[in-house]
């Protein structure tokens, strides 16, 4: 069956670690330790947001507790932190999940695409984001936005210019007749199609929350 993964209270044990984590407080929503808490309880990243918050609020008697116990002793904290994933199978997830069917969802968006696995999913996000912000003509590695994105990606700017080519291939605007035999072309179209008819204003602020991730 399914496993369902609704929020339990003892995923705040954890959290309060995340928000004690320097800088102390809400990290952003794609703050790359954030989204692999969010991969490891099967939470989505906006709703772990929304319990950071609820932790900078001090909102439950629960967390009043755990910030009476730990706010003051992080030693004491990883201790608890670390027998509470022992307990619950963390590092044994065949073990732990053996018959159970896990539905991912956001997940699959950081994990490493099997045509290439230089990139995430995230990473063709933000390029396409990139794809509206220029013309064809400057779809080049010598353009400033080009290398910038390519450096934090940590991928050559040649690879991103690759990704733009492809994006040229799935817009309907553009027209091209050419075959790409790039393993990238797939991921590319179906990016392409995820957000068809999406804002492009909203793209924009959807990559700069997911620049985070490699920030």
């Amino acid at each position: 069956m399914a496993k369902t993964n609704p929020w339990q209270d003892e995923y705040w044990l954890p959290l309060v670690q995340l928000y004690l984590m320097k800088p102390v407080g809400v990290k952003p929503t794609f703050w790359r330790a954030a989204v692999e808490l969010s991969m490891e309880l099967h939470v989505e990243p906006r709703v772990l947001h929304q319990r950071l918050e609820q932790v900078a609020r001090l909102s439950t008697p629960r967390l009043e507790h755990l910030w009476q116990l730990y706010g003051n002793d992080q030693k004491r904290l990883a201790r608890a932190v670390r027998l509470w994933r022992e307990m619950r199978g963390f590092g044994m997830a065949s073990e732990f999940y053996q018959g159970v069917e896990i539905n991912e969802t956001f997940e699959k968006d950081f994990r490493p695409l099997p045509e290439d696995g230089r990139f995430l999913p995230i990473a063709l996000i933000i390029i396409l984001s990139l794809y509206f912000q220029l013309v064809p003509q400057t779809m080049v590695t010598q353009t400033p936005e080009v290398a910038e994105l390519a450096k934090l990606l940590k991928v050559a700017a040649a690879d991103v210019v690759q990704v733009l080519m492809l994006y040229q291939l799935c817009d309907p605007y553009l027209n091209r007749s050419e075959i790409s035999l790039s393993p990238l072309l797939l991921p590319c179209q179906k990016v392409w199609e995820r957000f068809e008819g999406y804002d492009t204003n909203k793209l924009a602020f959807l990559a700069e929350e997911l620049k985070e991730y490699y920030r």
